[in-house]
């Protein structure tokens, strides 16, 4: 696939990364795997970004749900930020989550106005009740975790893909939330996070987020789905963009977390391009 400039949302969406600068080709030693990684952390938000998503949860029995969401992304002096709203669907409450990436990481919730609560509790919880996908599949925090090797090389929907495998700091692991390490497979040509799984305690995969459709929107080869699935149950979270708008204008207080509470306006609705069903 080439590609000339694109964007793509490790999860939810999480985070949004810029390719367009090729890699070297071949397994690199260790100070070159620790420049690919440093990389692909810098492109995420490189350009600030909006976000109009479905969220669908998708259960191996029973009725499926959709969820309308929208995601505003930026960098500041700590990382990558990710103001993440989702339509809960009860009564017109709106589910809202700020999520600061980076060494420094951090996380706030509201539910309602006035300002957002810092809950480092959530992190592992699901979006709304019953979906797969949490605040740490946004957040990403093992790519700043420093125990860190390059596993080797794999295929990954038929594309070549470094697998770094990311083991959490004491402090991550003595909070129990059971995972042992996270693989994360990034795209050897391109700065593309093309999948993570993440291991349990048991050392088996637990959960694997997955990026499974580009759409081309103008020059830049944009996210349509990512699934995030739950390895023993098999129920799974398909994220669905609907709508994209790159480097965009983002009034700070969208990232206030004391505003949190605050409807973002959305872009003007001429920069926003729908992404084609």
């Amino acid at each position: 696939m080439r590609v000339r400039r694109a964007v793509v949302m490790a999860s939810l969406a999480g985070a949004c990364a810029a390719i367009g600068t090729p890699v070297q080709a071949g397994l690199p030693d260790k100070a070159g795997a620790a420049a690919l990684l440093d990389q692909y952390r810098r492109s995420v938000y490189a350009e600030p970004i909006y976000v109009e998503f479905d969220l669908r949860q998708m259960p191996r029995r029973g009725d499926e749900h959709l969820y309308h969401g929208r995601l505003w992304g930026a960098r500041n002096g700590r990382g990558p930020i990710t103001r993440f709203e989702l339509d809960a669907g009860k009564g017109g409450t709106m589910h809202r989550i700020l999520v600061q990436g980076g060494p420094d990481a951090a996380l706030w919730v509201s539910d309602g106005p006035g300002g957002g609560s810092r809950d480092e509790k959530a992190l592992l919880m699901p979006l709304v009740p019953g979906v797969e996908m949490t605040p740490f599949d946004l957040q990403m925090p093992y790519l700043y975790w420093l125990d860190v090797d390059l596993a080797g090389e794999k295929r990954i929907r038929g594309r070549p893909a470094y697998a770094y495998q990311f083991a959490p700091p004491a402090e991550f692991t003595a909070a129990g939330p059971g995972i042992k390490y996270v693989r994360a497979y990034l795209d050897t040509q391109y700065d593309a996070l093309m999948q993570s799984e993440i291991t349990g305690a048991d050392g088996r995969v637990a959960k694997t987020l997955s990026l499974l459709e580009l759409r081309k929107v103008g020059d830049r080869w944009i996210p349509r789905d990512l699934d995030v699935r739950n390895e023993a149950t098999r129920d799974k979270t398909r994220l669905s963009v609907t709508a994209v708008a790159i480097g965009i204008t983002v009034d700070p207080s969208v990232f206030d977390p004391s505003r949190l509470g605050t409807a973002a306006a959305a872009p003007p609705g001429e920069s926003v391009a729908r992404i084609p069903q």
